[in-house]
C-alpha cells in the first residue's frame, strides 16, 4: 500500500514536472538591442517558477528562405551544449545583426521548456557580405510614399524582415512585393519599425524608417555616417517642393536659423550625433536620431595582403645587411688585388690571412595569431525549426 503510494506521488511529481515544463514560455532579455559594433550582448532567460535546478540553453536564429511565410531555425551555441546553471549569457564582441532565443531545462530525464520569443540584436554598421539600402535613402517617409529596399551581398536569395514596435516581425511577401534582391513597399500606412535583410545564416545592417503623417519631414540619412565625412539634412513639405525660412534643431537646441532649406555638416564628429528636426511655417517635423561612427580601421579583406607583406618586409630587413657586408667585402678584396698589382708585390706565403667577422641584423620574429574559425554545428542534435512570429 505504502510502496504504491510512493509509486502514486512519484508519477504525479514527473508529470508536474512534465506539463509545466512543456507548457512554460521563458521571457528572453537581451541589452543592448541597438549595437556599437564590437561591445558586449547581455542575454538573460528567466522562467516563471524560478527555483534550482534549472538549466538555461541558448540558441542562435539561422534564416530559413524555403518558408515563404518567414521561418528560422534554432542553433544552439556551442558553450551552451550541457547547458547552464546561470540564467544569464554574455556575446563578447558582437558586430552585427542577429537573433536569439532561449530555453530551459530540468529533471531526470530532462524536460526542457518551449522556447523564447525570438529578439534581435541589430547592427546600424554595414555588413562587408550583407547590406541593406533604401531609396529614397532617408529615415522619415510620408505614409503615401513608396521605399524601395534593396539586399546586396554574395547571395542569390534574400528577404527583407521588418519588426514593429509593437513586437511583431514580418517579411516583404506581407506588406510589399519582392522582385529579385529589392523589396518594393507600396503606401506605408505602418512602416515605423526596424528593416533589414536575411540570406542563409547572413544577418544586414538593420536601419530604422518611420512613415509620417505629418505635413512636414526631416531629410536625414539611414546609415550611420563616419567621422570626417560630410553630411546634408533638409526639410521637406508633403505638398510643397519650395519652403521659407527654416529652423534646425539638435537635441532641441536651434543651430541654424537661415533661408537656406539645407543644412551642411561639412566633417561630423561624435559631438554632431544626436536627435535632429527641422521647422518651417510654424510647423515642426518629428525627430530623428544622427547615428555617427568612428573612421573605419582596415577590413579583414586586408589581412591576407598583410600577412603577405609584413614577412616580406622582415625578410628584407634581415638580407639587407648581409648583402652590404657581401659587396663591402669583395670590394675591399677587389682594392687589395688592384694594389698588389700596381705595386707589383707577391703576398708573403707566411703571413696569416685576416679573418673578418659580419654580423647579421635580425629583425623581431613576427608571430601571427591564427583566425578561429567557428566549430561546425551542422551535427547538432537541438538544431530545430519553427516559425515566426506574424503581426
Amino acid at each position: 500500500m505504502g510502496h504504491a503510494l510512493f509509486c502514486d506521488l512519484e508519477l504525479i511529481l514527473l508529470f508536474t514536472l512534465f506539463y509545466f515544463g512543456h507548457s512554460q514560455k521563458p521571457v528572453l532579455r537581451v541589452s543592448p538591442r541597438w549595437l556599437s559594433p564590437g561591445s558586449s550582448v547581455t542575454l538573460s532567460c528567466e522562467v516563471e517558477h524560478e527555483s534550482a535546478g534549472w538549466s538555461f540553453y541558448w540558441y542562435k536564429a539561422v534564416p530559413d528562405l524555403s518558408h515563404k511565410s518567414g521561418s528560422y531555425s534554432y542553433e544552439l551555441l556551442p558553450s551552451s551544449s550541457n547547458g547552464n546553471a546561470d540564467n544569464s549569457y554574455i556575446i563578447h564582441g558582437q558586430t552585427y545583426t542577429a537573433g536569439y532565443v532561449c530555453r530551459a531545462g530540468r529533471g531526470e530525464p530532462h524536460v526542457y521548456t518551449l522556447y523564447s520569443q525570438l529578439h534581435f540584436v541589430w547592427s546600424g554598421d554595414l555588413h562587408p557580405s550583407a547590406s541593406l539600402s533604401v531609396s529614397p535613402d532617408r529615415v522619415q517617409h510620408f505614409t503615401s510614399d513608396s521605399v524601395s529596399l534593396t539586399c546586396e551581398g554574395n547571395s542569390a536569395e534574400w528577404r527583407v524582415s521588418r519588426f514593429l514596435f509593437n513586437e511583431a516581425l514580418s517579411f516583404c511577401s506581407k506588406w510589399g512585393k519582392m522582385n529579385g534582391s529589392t523589396c518594393h513597399a507600396g503606401e506605408l500606412w505602418s512602416i515605423t519599425g526596424v528593416y533589414w535583410c536575411e540570406s542563409g545564416s547572413v544577418y544586414s545592417n538593420a536601419v530604422n524608417i518611420t512613415g509620417q503623417y505629418d505635413d512636414l519631414i526631416l531629410l536625414s540619412p539611414v546609415h550611420p555616417v563616419t567621422e570626417g565625412h560630410s553630411v546634408t539634412l533638409g526639410c521637406k513639405w508633403r505638398t510643397e517642393n519650395l519652403l521659407s525660412k527654416v529652423f534646425f534643431y539638435q537635441n532641441d537646441t536651434l543651430i541654424q536659423s537661415e533661408s537656406r532649406v539645407e543644412m551642411i555638416i561639412p566633417a561630423v564628429s561624435k559631438s554632431h550625433e544626436g536627435f535632429y528636426k527641422c521647422q518651417s511655417s510654424g510647423k515642426e517635423s518629428p525627430q530623428s536620431w544622427l547615428a555617427v561612427k568612428s573612421a573605419s580601421r582596415p577590413d579583414s579583406s586586408s589581412l591576407p595582403v598583410l600577412l603577405v607583406v609584413r614577412p616580406v618586409c622582415v625578410f628584407l630587413l634581415m638580407i639587407f645587411p648581409l648583402m652590404f657586408y657581401l659587396y663591402k667585402k669583395s670590394k675591399d678584396s677587389t682594392s687589395i688585388r688592384s694594389d698588389e698589382q700596381n705595386q707589383n708585390k707577391v703576398p708573403d706565403e707566411n703571413d696569416a690571412e685576416q679573418n673578418t667577422y659580419g654580423s647579421l641584423l635580425h629583425g623581431d620574429v613576427a608571430l601571427y595569431e591564427s583566425l578561429r574559425v567557428q566549430e561546425n554545428t551542422e551535427n547538432n542534435p537541438d538544431y530545430v525549426t519553427i516559425d515566426a512570429e506574424e503581426e
